[in-house]
């Protein structure tokens, strides 16, 4: 069987490209070009709104954003992936005003607004290689890069941890996503070489070393082009059934939950409430069980603790498909350390580790058991820890 290509990791693309596109469009240069990661998640899936611990990291893919002041009072965008007229919107937007990709802009400008910051007229251009609908945060990277450049352009000062908050309520309250805050997260806080140890409770982190390379191992992300669709409504539903669950248990969030908790705390709860606080509580172990195990520098370690979240966002969180599944299934069977679906479930990417030698054989048996099962073509690449938010130019 010939081995098919995997698109191995790369530095971010130059912002030459998108600066040509501003010129292109609005008659001269921005002030600058700020870009903003994807991520993958390594561990820590739905605990995130949860007042839990996740564990991301960013990735090279990303989008950058080239932006400018003007003296109007609207705001013009134009994306890449979307090359139509510029959308138009006021500055003074408000939800519902704005549809579709260019929504994700316009919530940062009003999430900002709302917070008491003065802004003026821009002029944006952006352009993403973070694959869409895969579950790799495209949205928080497309929102983030439009906030750094509005919080330095109008000398805001605003905090990393408070500008991502600000970038999740554009999500959740403009958009209508409810999500938690760990993309926008990432996106701003992510260090090159490092996964990032979130609490999302207090915003504290610490930066973990990462590099598999070194161990002779290698994290491949497989896209499953299912459709990743998180809008409508079953996201919303895992969230809502946590929140109940834990106005049922007396908690501030499942967060507050350990696992020796669980058989006390089970019988109060519904059939299906029991297993969706039994996934966020075992997850938050996983998750500081793994950094544990590569703080003690056993990478190999982490494999069945990947594999354990998977199994318990399949049967208890309810958030795998069919494609998810049998990536991670065919990525075990081919010799897989351990494999996992990454990011809101429904669709999107599995991340396998797996010894570098190994890695075109492990993806060639994914693609080979969606031929068989009559799924669309996987694609993959090799996943490297990047830098966070930042001007490029």
């Amino acid at each position: 069987m010939t081995h098919a290509r995997l698109l191995h990791a790369t530095t971010p693309a130059s912002a030459s490209r998108v600066t040509a596109a501003f010129e292109d469009a609005f008659g001269g240069r921005p002030e600058g070009v700020w870009a903003a990661p994807g991520r993958v998640n390594v561990i820590g899936e739905h605990t995130d709104y949860n007042d839990g611990f996740v564990l991301p990291m960013a990735l090279p893919h990303g989008v950058r954003a080239a932006v400018a002041r003007t003296s109007a009072d609207h705001v013009r965008v134009v994306s890449l992936q979307a090359p139509d007229e510029p959308v138009t919107f006021p500055v003074d937007v408000r939800p519902g005003d704005v549809t579709g990709w260019a929504a994700y802009v316009a919530g940062v400008v009003w999430s900002v607004r709302d917070a008491g910051h003065e802004l003026g007229g821009l002029d944006v251009v952006v352009d993403g290689d973070v694959p869409a609908g895969a579950g790799l945060s495209s949205s928080a990277a497309l929102e983030c890069s439009v906030a750094c450049a509005i919080d330095e352009l109008f000398g805001l000062g605003i905090d990393r941890a408070d500008l991502a908050r600000l970038a999740q309520r554009a999500e959740n309250d403009f958009v209508g996503m409810p999500c938690g805050v760990m993309d926008q997260m990432a996106s701003v806080r992510c260090e090159e070489g490092r996964l990032l140890f979130l609490d999302t409770r207090s915003s504290e982190v610490d930066q973990v070393p990462f590099d598999p390379a070194s161990h002779g191992r290698t994290l491949l992300v497989v896209d499953t082009h299912a459709p990743h669709r998180l809008v409508d409504g079953e996201y919303a539903r895992r969230r809502a059934a946590c929140e109940e669950a834990a106005r049922t248990l007396g908690v501030a969030a499942l967060r507050d939950l350990t696992v020796d908790d669980l058989p006390t705390v089970s019988p109060r709860l519904s059939d299906e409430h029991r297993r969706r606080v039994r996934h966020v509580v075992t997850e938050n172990d996983r998750v500081r069980e793994t950094v544990r195990t590569l703080r003690r520098g056993d990478l190999d370690g982490i494999g069945p603790l990947l594999t354990a979240s998977h199994a318990s966002l399949r049967d208890d969180y309810e958030v795998t498909v069919g494609e998810l599944d049998t990536a991670v299934e065919a990525a075990l069977a081919a010799g897989a350390l351990g494999a996992r679906m990454t990011g809101g479930g429904f669709g999107g990417c599995v991340i396998a580790l797996v010894a570098t030698e190994r890695a075109e054989a492990v993806f060639d048996e994914v693609r080979s058991a969606f031929a068989t099962a009559g799924y669309p073509e996987p694609t993959a690449f090799t996943a490297v820890p990047a830098a966070g938010a930042r001007r490029v130019q």
